[in-house]
């Protein structure tokens, strides 16, 4: 095994010798997380082992296991303290001793070897906290046992690789990379560090070598390190330090992300970022890597890609000096976006600043003087104020700063003086294919605006690849998931809720399901339209998901994992800030739910319906949902009148392009349609009593399951009403004159009653035919909105030549009698009854809100 003794080092076989030829080396550093025990050990000895990364030479860098330097951190800490700290060092050993048997036990490494090892390193560490708790340690000593979890982890790593034997040798960093503090932190000796290199080269020749990260000597050759997220510094050092061709980061996620995915659910793994890209997005607080990483790299142009150790099948994120401009997958000139929070806007303003040379200056000298970090700046053309964002643990110090350096200014009047707001976030978008394209700052600030995030301040500098601005820190996860739902999802995304599975909710599901694939190839005027239904509901169950249902199968979710219905949370869920379009469709006849239809449209939310409840309810609520449609979302309730025909769509153009309307009238139930086509027709199967015209209408679903709901003419009515207000009339279902098919007795009696009493319609029914057949007519239940605003719906014998006496058997027919079409009225004439095109119409409606966000 190697030591920090170069005498210890054993002259390798002749078989592990490397030429003096260039090699292609490839350097790899694994991560605390892909080292965290013997089986993820073992995964990173096979990640490395497997030469799919085609190098003759590999260079493997280390972090500590999962958690350990936090444990030594505590560990020197305590001992400093006088604390105990021996039941610590003691569970330490023993997790780095287990894993050593876990990986002896399948035969990696050489048993004595690598107890020994480690044994010799925990007697050392525990010789080091004796010391510290003694009062003999210095600061060397704390870097020592911070920097020994690498130390142990590169001893585990070596064994599961197959160690010396099988070419591999270990390099403890202090041996050879020597650093000294600089004004951004560590900064490495490039020089000494290649001669010692050079010199430890010579004494191990093997081509594949592990190494301590994190950890390094000062100039006088005492231990230190490179400081928090020093390993995947040290990785870019050893990569550039043995001429490495490539650098791969293994973690525990699939690359650089385009947002954090714990805020945006749908952020989505980066393929290729620039280096400036990459610097951007580190130090607005990406987490994947670390700005001091990038230094290196830079300067000697070596390429990065972060991998996943736990998915090596997922390529990664490739970081070099290249940058394709907009990305390929996504078409965003956006790369990635990053939050950086704890912050506070510090403005100085006032008139007297106004072309007066040296006040920014001044300002940030203060500043500087005072050693705080500016994170943002912002100042208007007028100069009439700059302000600045600073962390808020400096936020006091700033504020003291610029009020001392601008003190007589404040006190003349020059200066109103020095504002701040606490709890600021910077939100920033970053890209190289930014530059020269139009429009970014306004699909960002629009997605904002979308999700009601105000912006405090904006910054952009002439590089053009960054746009920072400053929000409420309250707003920070709401404009995140708006800037990325912005930029990376369709403007026709929506989050769907659905309530009612019924017949048509059932349907309407099913051509959902059928039409997915071809949205999602742009069939919609080449627009990608992204429908996710990510809730479903029924009157006493919902199920919510936090992607998406599958339609296909969503209605029987409600067997299954489904909790009570609970409106509020299910309009919430469907508001999900991650996405920027909500809707909800209700396929359900409630009332309850038509009630809450305002509300949800102020929140800007869609609504999609043929429930008549909204339309046809109390003039006050239908008021409202107008009002709330008009700011909020789009309420869209074609189907309500004619399935899928477009009739409120054709009455409302003829009101918007200054037609004046006289009359409605005709055929507004399908159900009725076919009844009365049928009874008293001239066909072979015609001539059935009335009440089994009924009961064969149920069968073929063209009633409601109980068919007193169709022939009390009450939903005739409601049509009506929702046309009549369409057109701007005030009207109420009080004010319309029904008449009921179903003889009063029969009216409030139990379903299965009324079925058994159903033949006590045919003698008045067919008395009626009779009455009509002495003067040649037929029996039509026609609806009517005369000139004069009066409003009935009633079953009456229309004169010859009336369209309602031509249409097909469940043919709706409503024509509208108007100031261009007074004589020969407009006509609209369709099937109106089924599931199949009243979920068409609910589906074309939510088609035409679709079109609009696009």
């Amino acid at each position: 095994m190697s030591s920090p003794n170069p005498s210890a080092h054993p002259t390798p076989p002749a078989a592990a010798l490397v030429a003096t030829a260039r090699l292609r080396r490839h350097a790899h550093k694994f991560g605390g997380s892909s080292l965290a025990d013997a089986d993820r050990q073992r995964a990173a000895a096979a990640l490395v082992a497997d030469g799919a990364d085609g190098a003759d030479s590999r260079i493997v860098v280390v972090s500590a296991m999962q958690g350990v330097t936090d444990a030594l951190v505590a560990l020197a800490d305590a001992a400093r303290d006088g604390r105990d700290w021996q039941t610590d060092w003691d569970a330490l050993a023993q997790r780095h001793l287990a894993a050593a048997d876990a990986l002896l036990a399948d035969g990696s490494g050489d048993s004595p070897g690598l107890k020994v090892a480690l044994a010799r390193e925990l007697d050392a560490l525990c010789g080091r906290l004796a010391g510290l708790a003694a009062g003999a340690g210095d600061e060397a000593d704390v870097a020592w046992v911070h920097g020994l979890g690498e130390v142990l982890s590169s001893h585990l790593l070596h064994a599961a690789l197959g160690g010396e034997a099988a070419g591999w040798a270990r390099l403890d960093a202090r041996e050879v990379l020597c650093v000294h503090p600089g004004e951004l932190g560590v900064a490495v000796d490039w020089t000494a560090s290649r001669e010692q290199l050079a010199q430890w080269r010579q004494r191990h020749l093997q081509p594949n070598i592990v190494v301590t990260g994190f950890v390094a000597s000062d100039a006088q050759g005492r231990p230190t390190t490179l400081g928090r997220n020093g390993s995947d510094h040290s990785g870019a050092i050893f990569a550039v330090l043995f001429e490495a061709d490539e650098l791969t980061i293994w973690t525990d996620v699939d690359g650089v992300l385009s947002a954090d995915p714990r805020l945006v659910p749908d952020a989505v793994c980066l393929p290729m970022l620039s280096y400036a890209e990459a610097c951007e997005l580190a130090y607005f607080g990406a987490k994947v890597l670390h700005p001091q990483t990038m230094a290196p790299a830079i300067r000697h142009e070596l390429p990065i890609r972060i991998r996943n150790s736990r998915a090596p099948q997922a390529p990664g994120t490739l970081i070099s000096a290249v940058s394709r401009g907009p990305d390929g997958l996504h078409g965003t000139p956006v790369k990635g976006l990053s939050l950086a929070e704890g912050l506070a806007l510090l403005e100085l303003s006032g008139a007297g600043l106004i072309g007066v040379p040296g006040t920014a200056e001044r300002m940030f000298a203060a500043l500087r003087q005072a050693d705080v970090s500016v994170i943002m700046i912002s100042q208007g053309s007028s100069e009439h104020s700059i302000c600045c964002v600073v962390r808020q643990a400096q936020a006091d110090a700033a504020r003291e700063a610029v009020e001392a350096a601008f003190a007589e200014a404040i006190g003349d009047g020059q200066a109103q003086g020095v504002g701040l707001t606490p709890g600021i976030a910077v939100l920033a978008a970053v890209g190289d294919g930014m530059v020269g394209t139009p429009g970014v700052a306004a699909r960002l600030l629009g997605g904002l605006a979308q999700a009601r995030v105000n912006v405090r301040a904006i910054a952009q500098g002439a590089g053009e690849r960054n746009i920072s601005v400053a929000i409420a820190a309250g707003d920070a996860q709401r404009g995140l998931r708006a800037a990325h739902a912005a930029f990376w999802l369709s403007p026709q995304t929506l989050s769907v809720g659905l309530i009612g599975p019924g017949n048509v909710g059932r349907t309407l599901l099913r051509q959902l399901a059928e039409a997915a694939p071809r949205f999602a190839a742009g069939a919609l005027h080449g627009q990608n339209l992204d429908l996710r239904l990510r809730a479903i509901a029924n009157s006493r169950r919902m199920r919510l998901h936090p992607k998406a249902l599958d339609p296909a199968t969503a209605a029987g979710a409600l067997l299954e994992d489904a909790e009570a219905l609970d409106l509020d949370r299910f309009a919430a869920h469907i508001r999900a800030e991650h996405l920027p379009h909500a809707m909800i469709v209700d396929c359900s006849g409630s009332d309850a739910v038509a009630a809450r239809y305002a509300e949800w449209l102020a929140a800007g939310i869609h609504v999609v319906t043929p429930n008549k409840q909204a339309g046809s309810g109390p003039l006050t609520r239908f008021q409202a949902i107008r009002k709330a449609s008009r700011s909020g979302g789009q309420f869209r309730y074609e189907a309500t009148v004619g399935a899928g025909l477009p009739v409120i769509r054709t009455l409302r153009d003829l009101i918007d392009t200054g037609d004046v309307l006289y009359e409605i009238e005709g055929l507004f139930s399908g159900t009725l349609a076919w009844l009365f086509n049928r009874f008293g027709g001239s066909g072979p199967d015609d001539g059935l009593p009335f009440s089994e015209l009924v009961l064969e209408a149920r069968r073929l679903g063209y009633t409601e399951p109980d068919p007193r709901d169709d022939l009390s003419g009450m939903d005739v009515a409601r049509k009506l009403v929702i046309l009549a207000r369409e057109a701007g009339r005030e009207l109420s279902l009080d004010d319309v004159e029904i008449e009921n098919l179903v003889p009063e007795p029969l009216r409030e009696i139990a379903l299965d009653a009324f079925l058994e009493r159903i033949g006590e319609l045919d003698a008045p029914m067919q008395a009626r035919l009779d009455a009509a057949g002495t003067s040649g007519g037929k029996l039509r239940y026609l609806a009517r909105l005369d000139r004069d605003g009066r409003a009935s719906v009633s079953l009456v014998v229309p004169p010859a030549g009336h369209a309602s006496l031509y249409g097909r058997l469940t043919d709706n027919l409503i024509q509208f009698r108007t100031l261009r079409y007074p004589d020969n009225p407009l006509v609209v004439q369709g099937p109106g009854a089924g599931p199949e095109v009243t979920a068409a119409g609910v589906f074309g409606d939510i088609l035409a809100i679709a079109q609009n966000l696009g």
